[in-house]
């Protein structure tokens, strides 16, 4: 596998390609090859999940693209499970395939109506929850602080509306992530990268 980097002899514009094309995009001229590189695929490894394990929940998300970006992440982080929840747009929606690539037949997942349902099951089970969202009670996210040695749930909201209070009621602890600019919040699958990263550091070592 390589990639192809191309530039337009007419307006100039480089960009890559999986395959050789021949006409620019932006204006139809001819196009030069600058430069290619090798891809390399996916490992061939069985994925090591965490141990306690950790597992999410999508608490009621608009954005597949949001989904199919946290399916990536969570196959990186070692997650055992996704819960889709209300909402939540599930796989084989093309907008979670598009930015999961392959992800969302990797990591496990299920469908649930009620999110605040999965959080009772999962408290039965001795999950400790752990919710990420931006109200004046959270504690500052930062890279030092110390998680249980419990099997963990991570729950995230909708872009808009947040977590479900019922179910910020049940949390044994609610995080938010600092911000230096205007906006108080990042995009809910950035943040969920920031945390689930965070968390799969502190319970192992990747390979």
């Amino acid at each position: 596998m390589r990639a192809y980097f191309l530039k337009c002899t007419g307006c100039g514009l480089r960009f890559p390609a999986p395959d050789r094309v021949e006409l620019c995009p932006a204006c139809g001229e001819k196009l030069r090859l600058s430069a290619e590189r090798r891809l390399f695929p996916d490992r061939k490894i069985p994925p090591v999940p965490l141990e306690p394990p950790c597992v999410a929940i999508l608490d009621n998300l608009r954005s597949a693209w949001n989904v199919g970006s946290i399916f990536r992440t969570a196959d990186a982080a070692g997650l055992s499970h996704l819960y889709l929840c209300g909402i939540t747009p599930a796989p084989p929606h093309p907008g979670v395939k598009k930015t999961a690539l392959g992800a969302e037949e990797i990591v496990p997942w299920s469908r649930h109506p009620d999110a605040l349902e999965v959080v009772k099951e999962l408290a039965g089970k001795g999950f400790y929850l752990l919710v990420l969202e931006e109200t004046p009670e959270a504690e500052p996210w930062h890279p030092d602080l110390e998680l249980p040695a419990a099997p963990l749930a991570l729950a995230v909201g909708n872009e808009l509306c947040g977590v479900d209070p019922e179910v910020l009621e049940r949390a044994d602890r609610v995080l938010a992530i600092p911000m230096r600019g205007k906006k108080r919040s990042l995009n809910v699958a950035v943040a969920f990268g920031v945390v689930a990263l965070w968390i799969s550091a502190r319970r192992a070592t990747p390979r």
